[in-house]
């Protein structure tokens, strides 16, 4: 392959067949996660229904424990860095070079910033429901195993994390949900333009 060719260049110089195609296909799929994105509520219900179509998936095959054991801890990592700052307060305490939550009544109003945006939430769990569906056709995914243990252990598993990361919210005084948080609103518009 000469320097000047990329991977997907064909001997031609012109990008192959197989490389338009796929593409094509992510630009389509970037499209529709674009058309997608003020529609929270109806991802969130579609998102619900796939897993309860997996749910239902795994009670009728009677199988696929570990995969949706596995599935579960991804969604309990996914749901934990929803809920944590982009930047952990722990971490900066010691020191004064960056922006800080704040702490009283009378400090700047600093906006939560999530270290997962909701729509990457949305997106990875909606992926990891797929991913875990097409699974359920593979017997090799299958592992012979005795659910109870894992629902017991998945159980301790969100607790320990959750009282922790409740924890880390009391102690350093942050709410990851805007629902009943004070807003700010700026002067209303006049509708009025200057022509210059």
């Amino acid at each position: 392959m000469s320097e000047g060719d990329s991977v997907g260049d064909s001997v031609h110089g012109k990008p192959s067949v197989v490389y338009r195609f796929f593409t094509r296909l992510g630009q389509v799929y970037q499209s529709w996660l674009d058309k997608s994105t003020p529609y929270t509520a109806v991802r969130w219900v579609v998102t619900l229904g796939l897993s309860f179509v997996y749910v239902i998936r795994v009670y009728l095959l009677q199988g696929w424990y570990i995969v949706t054991y596995a599935l579960g801890i991804y969604h309990l990592n996914l749901f934990i860095a929803f809920l944590s700052p982009k930047v952990d307060p722990s971490l900066m305490e010691d020191s004064d070079d960056g922006p800080s939550l704040p702490t009283k009544q009378n400090e700047e109003f600093r906006p939560f910033i999530r270290r997962l945006p909701e729509f990457k939430f949305w997106h990875a769990a909606t992926k990891g429901i797929l991913v875990a569906m097409v699974c359920t056709f593979f017997e090799a995914f299958n592992v012979p195993v005795f659910w109870p243990i894992l629902v017991m252990y998945f159980i301790m598993l969100f607790c320990i994390t959750m009282k922790r990361q409740i924890k880390h919210m009391i102690k350093y005084r942050y709410i990851p949900f805007t629902h009943g948080k004070r807003t700010y609103k700026g002067k209303e518009d006049v509708g009025k333009t200057f022509a210059s």
